[in-house]
């Protein structure tokens, strides 16, 4: 990383902090400046806008995110033109093991960006020059279609988009929604194979395997 990089990193990682604390409005270059422990204005100085600001902590939190997916060795690229190898019953439960533990660190280590990610969403719904950090969800859309398409799905290409919705409507409702009352605490191993066996029950819906 440069040295500018490394400083829009903290100050991104900053403002994540903010926003899963305090929500949008929580927001500001000088909030920015105070949680990362610099100076007044530096913010403004790497980052002038408010809309530069989002756009660049959307960008650091898909980052972050390719991370987590490439430390369990799940897709992070789009997939090659040609399709790679069947997938048979065990290739599916290890993806779904592998999800489970993406989706588990992102409602216990990872809360703080999911919770910023989620804000970020819901500020593009009315700020349309922000719909571009949509776009950040389409890689992870065509991984989904490819793996269905290798496992026999019958429609692999709305399939895949619905495995999409379906994982992220569980992570959403494990973290802010009725499922937190009731689900295993995150970060323990009986949360992530609880979701591990929710997300085999999907594939195994979605591919008939």
């Amino acid at each position: 990383m440069t040295a500018r990089a490394n400083r829009i990193a903290l100050l991104t990682d900053a403002a994540i902090e903010l926003i899963a604390d305090g929500g949008m409005r929580a927001l500001t270059h000088r909030a920015v400046d105070a949680r990362a422990g610099l100076p007044a204005g530096t913010t403004s100085a790497y980052l002038r806008t408010r809309q530069a600001l989002i756009e660049a902590v959307v960008a650091r939190l898909a980052e972050r995110d390719r991370t987590d997916l490439a430390a369990y060795d799940l897709p992070t690229e789009p997939p090659s033109p040609t399709p790679g190898p069947r997938l048979d019953g065990d290739d599916l439960d290890r993806l779904a093991t592998g999800v489970a533990e993406v989706l588990d660190r992102w409602l216990s280590t990872g809360r703080s960006r999911t919770l910023a990610r989620y804000a970020c969403l819901l500020e593009a719904v009315h700020r349309p020059e922000l719909r571009g950090i949509l776009q950040h969800g389409t890689g992870m859309r065509a991984q989904a279609r490819d793996l269905l398409t290798r496992s026999g799905a019958t429609d692999p290409d709305r399939q895949g988009d619905q495995f999409v919705a379906f994982v992220d409507g569980l992570l959403f409702d494990r973290l802010v929604g009725a499922g937190a009352l009731t689900a295993p605490p995150p970060g323990d191993p009986t949360s992530r194979a609880d979701l591990a066996n929710a997300v085999r029950t999907l594939l195994r819906a979605l591919t008939g395997n």
